[in-house]
């Protein structure tokens, strides 16, 4: 039952982690370390860390649900078209051409990549400069963009460049633990002149091809037979982050129409040096 607990505090983490930009995997080693699982197997922490975030990309999936399908089903939203092309929401299908686009570079590094990363940089000091880092690009960027209008404030003005380029700045989250996807897309398309609203909203959808691939490969790698007691903690913490997820992404999209995102910028840098301090002081 205690560790149950433990999954339900985990899901709590990544519900409220994964979408605002400071990081999920910052914030879910640190509660490793502080509650670790007992009685798992080895490399279970590993993949638990990654699967987990599929309960918060369903939260995506169950909010945005009409803006990410890419069918139309009523004669109102087939804008006069006839025959099989009157079925597709056109302005859909180029929005996940798009995303799609955005993921080749994460997706090709991952692949190759992914096990030497890890063993390189899946590590408390590496994570602590990610968040220093990444914190104060956000601090740097939103001075920077004070005063100027977004050229971009709808999804369907993303071009494929635009997206190419937010895909490289989210190789950055893939090769090091602690930026933060989100906060690597949002800095990215920040950078280029997205406005906050639909670089946040394109970060979330970004997110949901990009979390099911790694989540799969990290499946394939960990192998598929688990203990009922982790198959138990896996649900568990996937069914809170997924709940979490919902009241934390209507926050934030409500946030960010009034606010920018220095305060998470200055959070990052704290949780940076409180994560570097205490695994200096526990070595």
């Amino acid at each position: 039952m205690f560790e149950i607990i433990k999954a339900i505090i985990y899901g709590i983490v990544e519900g409220i982690t994964e979408w605002l930009p400071i990081s999920s995997t910052g914030h879910l080693i640190l509660v490793e370390q502080l509650i670790p699982f007992e009685g798992v197997s080895e490399g279970f922490f590993e993949m638990f860390d990654v699967v987990i975030q599929l309960g918060a990309i369903l939260a995506v999936v169950f909010l945005f649900w009409k803006q990410i399908w890419p069918f139309a089903l009523t004669k109102k939203s087939r804008q006069g078209r006839t025959g099989l092309a009157s079925f597709f929401k056109e302005e859909t299908w180029k929005m996940w051409f798009r995303i799609l686009v955005s993921c080749v570079p994460a997706a090709v590094i991952g692949l190759l990549f992914d096990d030497l990363f890890t063993a390189l940089f899946y590590n408390p000091v590496s994570v602590s400069l990610a968040l220093i880092l990444f914190g104060a690009a956000f601090i740097v960027i939103e001075d920077r963009n004070r005063g100027r209008r977004p050229k971009v404030t709808e999804l369907s003005q993303i071009t494929y460049q635009m997206a190419l380029l937010i895909g490289v700045f989210q190789v950055i989250a893939a090769v090091f633990p602690g930026t933060s996807r989100s906060g690597a897309t949002i800095v990215g398309a920040l950078l280029i002149g997205v406005s906050r609203t639909v670089a946040a909203e394109y970060t979330f959808f970004l997110a949901i091809p990009v979390m099911f691939g790694a989540s799969l490969l990290k499946l394939v790698k960990f192998g598929s037979v688990f203990t009922s007691a982790e198959l138990a903690l896996l649900l568990t913490g996937m069914a809170v982050s997924f709940v979490v997820s919902v009241f934390v992404l209507r926050f934030l999209m409500n946030y960010i129409k009034k606010h920018d995102f220095k305060v998470f910028g200055w959070y990052r840098i704290v949780l940076g040096v409180i994560v570097l301090l205490y695994f200096r002081l526990h070595v």
